[in-house]
């Protein structure tokens, strides 16, 4: 085991650090996650769009059209709003401007995703959820359902080539210089205009000329991989559970690493899984298992690796640095918040708390897998902070559902029982440990 953990220490993690902190991985994993807000947001509004109460459901029914009007505007362009982000977090590691990189690459991304309509007349249709007549007016009109989830991998792309675009442009001196004191954001802007015909040039010729799409491609090729990975594969999952793990072993933050690869297929899955349901699809049916929230709930209880078991156990424990901790611990865990754990006990690099610390996550991942194919559990349909307690974390995300929350309770009480052997190891090394300190 030792020489094992020496392995891990010297040579796969300086690796797992050094992708984890390549640039482009941290501004994709920081645009994506700059959305977040907007997703929250909107699954407020999905929530509304299908009320667990009956009653209040039937009344709200006449406002259907214009609950959905929010939901449109955060996750149903959530991609627009990540190659902002995305582009802007770039920028900023190359010191470049981060407003001017970010509005060339939302243009990028617009071009190559949508070819505007239009209507030479205006035209009369029904709307089939209150019976009213609705006028659409004569002129253009772009297509926004490319602009959500689907899209995230082309906006990623667009993103980082229209910042590399930009970059390479100002290191060549491609750019029109104004005098000096001209105001700065008077200068930048001129200073982007070259960067910004070269990409709408660019980007309408191999979208508009070539017909090449680029979305639809990249789609395409990873489909197959997002339903590993975060659709209904058990293994997938597992996969996901344990890399994560994994990484946080060796002391490195698991998302960091896994976020750039994952995360766009996570915001996908729950974009699909609100859509659905926003569409009145009932939550036993949803096109997607393992969503972020999957994990985050029924998984991640107490944080990555599931330690609020672990907590748990330190507050009983004789040593009393343990107890220490465990009092240290107990608040933030409740709030999924386990740092002072992973690193003050430590588990990090930790033989005896390793296999806990991924055997723990990986079981429950089976069990809640298990209680919704089997529709004891519904499958989340939105999404919340994740700093609520698991409980009600887990209800909030499946509609409410009561079974959620005993299935994190279920959870909860098998990673405590699977701790509790390496626990007890790890106490009597501890004890002793003091004794001879002491």
């Amino acid at each position: 085991m030792n020489g094992l953990i020496t392995f891990l220490e010297q040579k796969v993690s300086p690796i797992a650090a050094k992708i984890g902190g390549q640039r482009h991985m941290l501004a994709v994993r920081k645009g994506i996650i700059s959305t977040l807000p907007l997703t929250l947001v909107g699954s407020f509004f999905v929530i509304f769009l299908n009320f667990p109460i009956p009653a209040v459901a039937e009344k709200l029914t006449p406002f259907l059209p214009i609950l959905d009007i929010p939901y449109r505007f955060t996750v149903g362009i959530l991609a627009l709003y990540a190659t902002f982000g995305i582009a802007s977090s770039l920028a900023q590691s190359y010191k470049l401007d981060q407003l001017t990189a970010g509005i060339i690459a939302v243009m990028s991304f617009i071009v190559t995703s949508i070819a505007p309509a239009r209507l030479w007349a205006e035209v009369s249709t029904t709307n089939l959820t209150n019976n009213k007549l609705e006028i659409v007016a004569a002129g253009r009109y772009l297509n926004i359902a490319n602009l959500g989830a689907q899209s995230l991998f082309g906006a990623i792309v667009t993103a980082l080539i229209s910042v590399e675009i930009y970059r390479f442009m100002k290191v060549k001196n491609i750019t029109i210089k104004m005098p000096e004191g001209v105001p700065p954001e008077v200068a930048n802007s001129f200073i982007a205009l070259f960067p910004a015909g070269a990409c709408l040039i660019l980007f309408w010729v191999i979208r508009h000329m070539l017909g090449f799409d680029i979305n639809a491609t990249l789609s395409n090729l990873l489909m197959p991989l997002q339903g590993f990975l975060a659709g209904n594969s058990l293994l997938g999952g597992l996969v996901t559970v344990f890399l994560i793990c994994f990484f946080w072993i060796l002391g490195i933050h698991g998302p960091a690493i896994m976020g750039p690869v994952i995360r766009p297929f996570w915001e996908s899955s729950i974009a699909d899984n609100m859509e659905a349901f926003s569409n009145h699809v009932a939550a036993t049916e949803m096109p997607n298992i393992f969503t972020e929230m999957f994990l985050q709930w029924f998984v991640w209880i107490g944080g990555a690796g599931a330690t609020l078991a672990l907590v748990c156990l330190f507050l009983t424990s004789k040593s009393a640095y343990l107890k220490e901790l465990g009092k240290i611990g107990f608040l933030p865990g409740l709030f999924n918040i386990n740092e002072p754990i992973i690193f003050g006990a430590p588990i990090v690099m930790n033989p005896t708390l390793t296999i806990p610390f991924i055997l723990s996550p990986m079981v429950m991942t089976v069990i809640a897998y298990l209680a919704t194919i089997t529709h004891l559990v519904p499958m989340t349909v939105s999404r919340t902070v994740f700093t609520v307690p698991s409980p009600i974390g887990a209800m909030m995300v499946t509609n409410w559902h009561i079974m959620a929350g005993v299935l994190v309770v279920i959870n909860f009480l098998v990673s405590l029982v699977i701790y509790y052997p390496f626990f007890k190891v790890f106490e009597k090394e501890q004890i002793a440990s003091e004794l001879a300190e002491g």
